[in-house]
């Protein structure tokens, strides 16, 4: 990943801060001078926040978790909108829905709403129904679309924020240290970055400003989605042959019964002759006392004759 340029942060004019007396004294570290009432922030400390801020969303991006960007100034709502869906992450510009969050089950139905909606419009039910219906569902269609139509791919919470305007989008910050999800934000010298996980100082009033940041971070997103996508395409053959070894040790162990059956025959055959040479012991003694008695009996009954 490609450091960020100081020369083009210049350019941009990221080094600009708020006028000196609305100064926010957390953020002294982070600021290098003062000239004609305004802070001039260090861009030194601002290209090592935004090469740690890129290469955290770009790990979580190649871990196929979503980021979600805020930002609801006039000046920042457009350029975040684009770099967003390019890198097809959620975003929020309208407005902040309050709870979003918090109470994201409920921003869920609002978005299950507007899908059936879109459901009954492809169906045909829609034309089905009454003038004055058809114009309210339109119409509540529209306010779902502005509000929640980047966040319909949403399925569950983000697993991190990026903010612009931290001021502004005070809200979204407190929800997000409530639920423990981490914050990244361009922070100007006016803001307090106390809740704010990962800082970048820089000037978040001009659209250069934003403009590049935006550039920087989603430059690390999309690097780290395609690192995942090559991922995926090296474990699919392996996981082809690991399923073809699996079948073919399959196959071996049903031959197993086989093999192991095939000596019992010669065992049985081997017994049978043993059977049959005890057979002549047993009976040999058994014809001998039957002829004994004969022989005996037949004097026996010579003499009683005789008498």
């Amino acid at each position: 990943m490609p450091r960020t340029n100081f020369q083009e942060l210049l350019d941009a004019g990221v080094h600009f801060g708020h006028l000196a007396r609305k100064w926010n004294p957390k953020m002294a570290p982070y600021i290098f001078d003062q000239k004609n009432g305004i802070h001039i922030i260090d861009l030194h400390k601002s290209v090592v926040k935004i090469d740690e801020a890129a290469n955290v969303l770009k790990q979580l991006a190649r871990s196929g978790r979503k980021i979600l960007f805020v930002a609801t100034k006039k000046q920042a709502k457009d350029i975040v909108a684009e770099k967003a869906a390019a890198v097809n992450m959620p975003y929020v510009t309208e407005r902040w829905p309050g709870g979003m969050l918090t109470n994201f089950p409920t921003i869920r139905k609002a978005v299950k709403k507007m899908n059936a909606i879109d459901k009954m419009i492809e169906d045909g039910t829609f034309d089905t129904l009454a003038k004055r219906e058809r114009l309210q569902i339109t119409r509540q269609r529209a306010k779902l679309e502005k509000n929640l139509g980047s966040i319909k791919d949403l399925s569950r919470l983000p697993s991190a924020l990026f903010v612009v305007d931290v001021q502004k989008e005070m809200n979204a910050v407190k929800e997000a240290n409530r639920l423990n999800i981490p914050v990244i934000a361009m922070v100007d010298t006016c803001c307090d970055p106390t809740p704010i996980d990962y800082v970048i100082p820089a000037n978040d009033d001009a659209a250069k400003s934003i403009a590049y940041i935006m550039d920087a971070v989603c430059g690390a997103i999309k690097e780290g989605l395609e690192e995942r996508k090559l991922e995926k395409d090296k474990e699919a053959p392996e996981q082809n042959d690991a399923a073809a070894s699996g079948k073919k040790l399959r196959s071996r162990k049903g031959a197993k019964p086989e093999v192991s059956a095939a000596p019992q025959p010669a065992e049985e055959v081997n017994a049978a002759p043993a059977a049959e040479e005890e057979a002549p012991v047993a009976e040999t003694p058994v014809a001998e006392t039957a002829e004994v008695p004969a022989a005996e009996a037949a004097p026996a009954a010579e003499e009683t004759k005789a008498e």
